[in-house]
């Protein structure tokens, strides 16, 4: 949109001039079809200096409880779970912390049997399961998949384990109720007891062969009753392929001892009352010490992004309990030995935590940006005697625009799509620039290619420009530049929230006198002024 901004009677009646000159079927504010045709006003444009300075970020959201979508998923259905090192930017471990959904009416024998009937349960496997996500390549004799949203080196191990918390996880701000509360990424959460994963610092690498599980039946003898063979599908209604997974085995007595044990009793009694007893896990990552005398420089990992809220549930994370029945009567066995399942998924409350490296930058030509908690760039536009001068020049404003250009000299396999813009005025007093609602198809901040080479963003601020030179916005705040999330779009009002789940990054040139050239942050702003 083009503004013109000038609060004098002058332009009141220089717009009733042109009234009666332009048609009336043109807009004043069209100023490329009846301002610039027109003899009374000159077109131009300048460019002006942006400053660019490296800004850390100590955390963000990361819970989805403020989003208003149940059961406090929202649109945090992505969550991070990994390792990626990068000696360009801040190193990431990425854990997952989440409560335990529960079925109040699950029961350990369902078969109706005389009372004489002893029954002996036993625990099969117990394993935490999750779902990757991934792109089909071919069906011909049997699936093969591409897994997609993973960063870092596939082929080397994190550690990883998985702990029960004792912190409570509240959907309300326990020091005023009438809020909601707010986990931020830098996080603290109480483990108790020893890791519940069968395998101590288990070895994690993602693979797109565990499709299928072979479940060993076994009676109270011990003995192999049967194997099922268990595939979790998805697709159509007319085709279910089976979908690769990560399997975390975990302790029997673990599933024994918060899961068997209480069914029926007051833990079961409703999803509160088990959410108190057992407040949720921790699934941690953290970098493999891998000491290599060939390679000591070895290190890395892998960070995966896996999708806590898909349509089909049987897709999400799961925990999964395999047991087995066996009916005795007088202490005999008897034929009746009947196998079951529960599944416990991963819902409810669900935050990241994320441990970063914090890095300071240096101040040079250069700025460094990276999601999750890593780090975003400030930036100075118009400030002190260069907003009052153009203020004094009453110019229209037909357009405005922010460029930033990738730095090429640089490693920019990680640099994402997008990026986005936003205000601070504060610490606390955060906001979207108006052009993001006013304007929201061109406000721009993707990544161009130019020569086969990701190249710069540049975002379209002609409404900020507009209402911050003619007096509207009485000063300029802040602006902030961030790795984009899908919660940055802004929908009735201009509230922004700090949320980032992006492991991406990028290396941005600044304005520092001549030393990026033409590629420096740059202020284009093109306008039309009355002739002199």
């Amino acid at each position: 949109m083009k503004k013109f901004f000038k609060k004098s009677a002058i332009i009141a009646a220089l717009v009733l001039v042109l009234s009666i000159v332009i048609s009336c079927e043109k807009d004043f504010t069209d100023i490329g079809s009846s301002i610039i045709k027109n003899t009374k006003f000159d077109t131009d444009s300048i460019v002006l200096d942006v400053l660019v300075y490296n800004a850390p970020v100590e955390s963000v959201r990361a819970d989805g409880i403020d989003l208003n979508f149940q059961p406090y998923l929202g649109l945090q259905g992505q969550y991070l779970l990994g390792v990626h090192i990068n000696d360009d930017y801040e190193n990431i471990e990425a854990s997952i912390v989440s409560q335990v959904g529960i079925n109040t009416q699950a029961e350990l024998v369902s078969y109706k049997h005389p009372d004489n009937l002893q029954v002996i349960t036993t625990i099969d496997t117990v394993f935490l399961r999750l779902p990757y996500q991934a792109t089909l390549v071919t069906n011909t004799d049997k699936p093969v998949y591409n897994l997609d949203s993973i960063i870092g080196d596939k082929d080397l191990p994190f550690t990883l384990n998985v702990y029960r918390i004792d912190t409570y996880l509240s959907e309300l701000n326990p020091n005023d109720p009438t809020k909601k509360n707010v986990y931020q990424s830098n996080a603290t959460y109480q483990k108790t007891g020893s890791e519940l994963n069968e395998l101590l610092d288990m070895d994690f690498i993602p693979t797109t062969k565990d499709t299928l599980l072979y479940i060993k039946r076994k009676s109270s003898d011990g003995n192999v009753h049967k194997i099922d063979t268990v595939r979790y599908t998805a697709g159509t209604d007319t085709q279910q392929l089976p979908i690769p997974m990560a399997i975390i085995p975990l302790k029997k007595s673990f599933a024994q001892q918060v899961f068997l044990d209480n069914f029926g009793g007051s833990n079961f009694a409703s999803q509160d009352a088990f959410n108190n007893y057992f407040r949720g896990i921790m699934i941690e990552a953290k970098e493999k010490n891998m000491p290599d005398p060939n390679n000591p420089n070895l290190r890395g990992g892998s960070l995966i992004s896996f999708n806590f809220a898909n349509t089909s549930s049987t897709i999400n994370p799961f925990i999964e309990v395999y047991y087995t029945n066996t009916f005795i009567k007088n202490g005999t066995e008897i034929d009746t030995i009947i196998s079951r399942n529960n599944s416990f998924q991963l819902t409810g409350i669900i935050n990241n935590k994320f441990k970063m490296t914090d890095r300071v930058y240096p101040a040079n030509n250069e700025v460094k940006i990276q999601g999750v908690g890593g780090s975003e760039a400030k930036v100075e536009i118009l400030k002190g005697a260069e907003l009052a001068n153009l203020r004094a020049k009453n110019w229209l404003i037909n357009d405005a625009s922010l460029t930033f250009y990738v730095n090429q000299s640089t490693d920019a396999t990680l640099a994402p799509n997008r990026l986005h813009l936003y205000k601070e005025w504060s610490n606390t007093n955060l906001s979207q620039v108006k052009d993001k609602y006013s304007e929201s198809s061109t406000f721009g901040g993707f990544l161009e290619i130019t020569n086969d080479k990701k190249d710069k963003y540049v975002f379209n601020i002609t409404d900020y420009i507009s209402d911050l030179l003619n007096g509207e916005i009485k000063h300029s705040a802040d602006l902030k530049l961030k790795i984009y999330n899908p919660t940055d779009e802004a929908t009735s009002d201009t509230i922004f929230r700090k949320y980032n789940w992006s492991p991406k990054a990028v290396t941005l040139l600044n304005q520092k006198g001549d030393a990026n050239g033409a590629r420096k942050a740059k202020l284009k702003i093109s306008y039309s002024e009355k002739k002199k």
